[in-house]
């Protein structure tokens, strides 16, 4: 007979872990697998993230999943923050198999700044991608507000450290093959624009990468970087690039070489 849904949290809460755990994996053994397989295929190597899941889940005396039943109501649904949860362990086996060296990230990195980094510049995740996650997964779950400065200052440490040109291309569209003559090119725009970037007020370069990059709305954008509304976003990203394409004109650049 299957189990009720919350038979384990129930168990965890009186303070039986190893019936708390056989209740999970006898409702959820399903959900873990289809989410497992959202990455991995061959049957073997399913059965190695399996593993690698359920030794997370059930480490420190099943933390994880004390951590969702601890929190403070709203959080989400437990399906939907589990799938979150197991395919990020799983992406972190897939690492762990394959040996992909990981970028250090930079030091004064918060816990948040340092979950932002993995997935901008680690994962290659865009910035609303990033924020949905951390919403889903993380207990509590961050703000709009709290994610904008996070993401801000993992910027700005990270162009301290020379990561951030990465984070940008890892979230920007495959580019078609070219010749390295154009590649050289681009290369030089791409350093120059950089640097305008660089020379803009934290919150309009946010603001730029978030409405134009990431095509985030910009109601959205307002409170994402803590402005008043959606028409401050339109005049300070407007700006923004003008301040960018004035800097670039005066190297002789202009939008299309870049």
């Amino acid at each position: 007979m299957e189990s009720h849904p919350d038979d384990w949290l129930h168990e965890l809460q009186a303070g039986r872990s190893d019936a708390a755990w056989d209740r999970f994996l006898d409702r959820y053994r399903r959900l873990v697998f289809s989410a497992i397989r959202h990455y991995v295929r061959d049957p073997d190597d399913v059965m190695d993230a399996f593993a690698h899941v359920c030794a997370a889940l059930h480490g420190n005396d099943l933390a994880r999943l004390r951590r969702y039943a601890e929190a403070p109501p709203p959080a989400a649904r437990f399906s939907t923050w589990l799938v979150t949860v197991v395919r990020r362990l799983t992406v972190d086996w897939i690492r762990r198999r394959d040996g992909r060296p990981r970028r250090a990230a930079p030091a004064g990195l918060s816990p948040l700044q340092r979950l932002v980094y993995q997935l901008v510049f680690v994962d290659g995740c865009s910035h609303v991608e990033s924020f949905e996650r951390l919403k889903l997964s993380e207990i509590p779950p961050p703000s709009a507000h709290e994610f904008a400065e996070a993401l801000t200052e993992t910027y700005r440490l990270a162009d301290a450290a020379g990561h951030a040109a990465l984070a940008r291309r890892a979230v920007a569209d495959p580019a078609v093959a070219r010749s390295p003559e154009a590649d050289l090119l681009d290369a030089a725009a791409f350093a120059h624009v950089e640097e305008a970037l660089g020379a803009l007020d934290p919150a309009d370069r946010l603001a730029i990468q978030l409405f134009v990059v990431d095509g985030v709305p910009a109601a959205d954008v307002a409170r994402m970087v803590g402005w008043p509304n959606a028409k401050a976003v339109y005049n300070r990203v407007s700006r923004g690039l003008a301040a960018i394409r004035r800097r670039l004109g005066r190297i002789g650049l202009d939008r299309d070489d870049f």
